[in-house]
């Protein structure tokens, strides 16, 4: 063995050791200025140990100082950076550098975008797209895959749409990019969940094209819960049983089977799923806590907790907010309070915002909103505008005009304090200021606060309802 040949085999040994601070890469790095090793493969390697450390800075150096035109490199800091730092390296810091991007740098790059979805990261990614439809790189079809992935993130499904129409040629990741970005969508839901559903059943009919795999089915279990059509999830449960495997061994399609079911109403099918599943995770029982709190089975949520324990599943923030539901709905106050106690004494996990106001809510119900304004003023965090809009909403049901006039003034000093746009206000407090005075027939006070309304030009949006069709679903039942 050569001599020059040693200390590169005992850098590559360092860096398989994966240091665990940025002194000990470091020390690698100065190992390989000692013997001048150069080498693209090594440098690469050491980007990556200083990416995992957090180390950007030291990283960027490495390309900076060393290979300052090596595509290789610059790809890797592209790929093993924080999305956000990614962007900026790209947009800020290569681009009078020359360097003739490839297939990898466009990928990588948009993954970033995706991981980081804004509306500067959404124009980026357009540029980035056009220069990529210009280069001729839109035949590979991880790139394509991805720029679907990155257009839904960022809220843009008519353009991810638009790339997946014109591929030639799609793999599975692809249709399952396409579904997830479609039933990910919180503006238009219902619409896009449909649109999901549709581009499923083109999926399964396509005799040349890719199938469905267990990854397709989840995708497609959300958007059949999304649009709450039975039927259809029926249908989806069907093809999943002949044509994958049977749910129960499967805990992420055995839990999607469970929340669909439920939120389509159907309790009891998604107690035979439950029951059937040989593995739970925490989604899984998240998810029959959430339906059973639904459909008012209060103390049989609550159940599920012991039980969860007992099978070596910890519950998590989500799972504890199911369960306050549960107590909601079927007004269990003192059992809702003994689980906040329990939650972080038995459990170990510190109440968030959520959680307080759950409790706020469950004595808002059951008419303590005495107990509940006090509960407020003790919170070890500062109470937000949606907790106590809950608040003042028992105060008009249970016609406190009293409390409901001194919440709704915390209400709108709060605004005030902020100073809020009228564009992004629609007025909701004071509309409920309005009904407690009107429900005490104290129309004075009513007339004062819409007046007050007229002057500050603060209009409501109208009220709308949707109705649809129990057989308006994709598979034509």
């Amino acid at each position: 063995m050569y001599m020059h040949e040693l200390p590169r085999i005992r850098c590559l040994s360092l860096l398989r050791l994966k240091p665990t601070t940025t002194q000990q890469s470091n020390q690698i790095l100065a190992q390989l200025i000692i013997h001048d090793l150069k080498s693209p493969t090594l440098l690469a390697k050491l980007i990556q140990q200083y990416c995992s450390l957090s180390s950007r800075h030291q990283a960027q150096l490495i390309f900076t100082h060393f290979h300052n035109s090596n595509l290789f490199l610059f790809n890797t800091l592209i790929r093993c950076t924080q999305p956000r730092d990614s962007i900026h390296i790209l947009t800020n810091w290569i681009p009078n550098n020359g360097l003739a991007f490839d297939d990898f740098t466009y990928l990588y790059f948009l993954g970033s975008c995706a991981r980081s979805p804004s509306l500067s990261t959404l124009w980026l990614g357009r540029q980035v797209h056009a220069q990529a439809l210009k280069f001729g790189f839109m035949s590979n079809i991880l790139l394509a895959t991805t720029l679907i992935h990155f257009y839904a993130n960022n809220r843009d499904v008519y353009s991810a749409r638009k790339v997946f129409d014109e591929m030639t040629k799609r793999s599975v990741v692809t249709w399952n990019a396409m579904i997830t970005g479609y039933s990910s969508q919180k503006e238009k839901a219902k619409e896009c969940a449909h649109d999901a559903l549709l581009l499923f059943r083109d999926m399964v009919v396509d005799l040349y094209g890719e199938k469905p795999n267990d990854r397709t089915m989840v995708c497609v279990l959300s958007s059949s819960s999304q649009l709450g059509v039975l039927e259809s999830g029926v249908c989806i449960h069907g093809y999943i049983e002949k044509t994958i495997r049977k749910p129960e061994s499967d805990v992420f399609i055995g839990t999607g089977l469970v929340d669909m079911y439920l939120k389509c109403g159907y309790l009891d099918g998604a107690l035979n799923i439950f029951s059937e599943m040989r593995v739970k995770n925490v989604l899984t029982w998240t998810a029959m806590a959430t339906g059973l709190a639904i459909h008012g089975k209060g103390k049989e949520a609550l159940e599920l907790l012991d039980v969860m324990a007992a099978g070596g599943v910890k519950p998590n923030a989500v799972t504890f907010t199911s369960l306050f539901s549960a107590c909601c709905h079927s007004c269990l106050v003192e059992e809702g309070l003994q689980l906040f106690h329990n939650m972080e004494s038995k459990f170990g996990l510190e109440p968030q915002i959520q959680h307080y106001g759950c409790v706020v809510d469950l004595l808002g119900r059951a008419g303590h909103l005495k107990e509940a304004y006090e509960f407020i003023a003790g919170m070890p965090v500062k109470p937000d505008a949606i907790l106590w809009r809950s608040l003042l909403s028992a105060c008009q049901i249970h016609g406190d005009i009293v409390l409901g006039e001194k919440v709704a003034k915390v209400l709108l000093n709060s605004h005030q304090e902020k100073n809020f746009t009228v564009s992004n206000y629609t007025g909701e407090d004071y509309v409920a200021l309005s009904n407690i005075f009107a429900s005490a027939e104290r129309w004075e006070e009513v007339e004062t606060v819409r007046k007050e309304m007229k002057v500050k030009r603060i209009e409501t949006n109208p009220g709308a309802s949707s109705v649809q069709a129990i057989n308006d679903h994709p598979f034509g039942i």
